[in-house]
């Protein structure tokens, strides 16, 4: 399965605001909208590669949805 990173912003923006902030960045399976720790969001929420994950580009970045990506990727 592929994933990647959507934003959730900050102060109830959407991603058309003008300044829009990212609150946090959550993990979803690519093109989804639902998140691994269960959020539902904006289908046009900005959106980064799953590459990003771990990097300063998407910081802050949610726990919960880092624990589950992580466990679902050392599973054997």
């Amino acid at each position: 399965m592929e994933y990647e990173l959507r934003a959730e912003y900050a102060e109830r923006a959407t991603p058309e605001s003008v300044g829009a902030r990212v609150a946090l960045w959550h993990m979803t399976a690519a093109g989804e909208v639902l998140t691994l720790c269960g959020l539902r969001l904006d289908r046009a929420a900005w959106t980064q590669p799953s590459t990003a994950w771990g990097t300063d580009a998407v910081d802050p970045f949610c726990r919960d949805c880092g624990v589950k990506y992580l466990r679902m990727n050392t599973s054997g």
